[in-house]
């Protein structure tokens, strides 16, 4: 089970270690995400560019999550990735929220953004979308002692993340979180329905069919709502959700 208190430490140890890093500029030319309010009590967060405090502040956009007043957030992701530690701020802020939250993947979700992705309690990928995964990686200064710190901390954080995919295909035998971490070391890339049976999403969504994932008569939707019970089961277990 994923423990995000610990992620949040090594974040903390991670941020210590890279002191020497810039921060980004502020004002909307910094920003690659947006919030949008799609109802009364729903949300759109798009997260749209590099996570890289200079393109799309991971920072901000913790701070905007947390602060939205709603029951439901709808995550749109297209990005490479970027900052881990900023990535999981995004996450935290997300798997914390009371609101239920729907991840979808419009186009790519790299490295930082498919763990984001995975804090959807159901999780929707586009049929020409794509999932990649890797090892944290990091830059340091310093003597041998800060060198192999810097190494301890990357094969920490890169187990954590590991476990967090491992938690969202828990029902997939076989999958523990060494089996995704070798994964993630070899670089893995996913296709949508690679995606969907790897447990990194639970429905490609066919652009050409608007109603593809949504409730309705066949076996079709009654799958969907099975994998739906399914995700939500295992963010409620991982994340201690009622």
């Amino acid at each position: 089970m994923t423990d995000l208190r610990a992620l949040r430490n090594l974040a903390t140890r991670g941020l210590e270690l890279i002191s020497a890093s810039a921060s980004g500029p502020t004002g909307d030319a910094a920003l690659a995400w947006r919030i949008r309010q799609a109802a009364p009590s729903r949300a759109e967060v798009y997260l749209y560019g590099a996570i890289d405090g200079w393109e799309l502040d991971g920072n901000d956009l913790a701070r905007e999550i947390r602060a939205l007043d709603v029951d439901g957030i709808d995550l749109r992701v297209n990005s490479p990735g970027g900052y881990v530690f900023d990535g999981i701020a995004v996450y935290a802020a997300l798997v914390d929220h009371r609101a239920e939250v729907t991840s979808h993947v419009d186009g790519l979700a790299a490295s930082a953004a498919s763990f984001i992705a995975q804090a959807g309690t159901t999780r929707n990928i586009i049929r020409p979308g794509r999932m990649m995964i890797h090892d944290a990686r990091g830059i340091a200064i310093g003597d041998p002692a800060v060198m192999r710190e810097m190494a301890t901390l990357l094969d920490d954080i890169s187990d954590s993340i590991a476990e967090v995919y491992a938690d969202r295909a828990a029902d997939r035998a076989g999958e523990t979180t060494a089996v995704w971490r070798q994964r993630m070391r070899d670089t893995t890339w996913y296709s949508a329905q690679q995606a969907v049976d790897a447990g990194l999403a639970d429905t490609v969504v066919d652009p050409s069919r608007p109603d593809d994932g949504k409730d309705g008569d066949g076996d079709g939707a009654a799958s969907a709502r099975a994998q739906t019970i399914r995700a939500r089961h295992r963010v409620r277990t991982m994340t201690g959700r009622r």
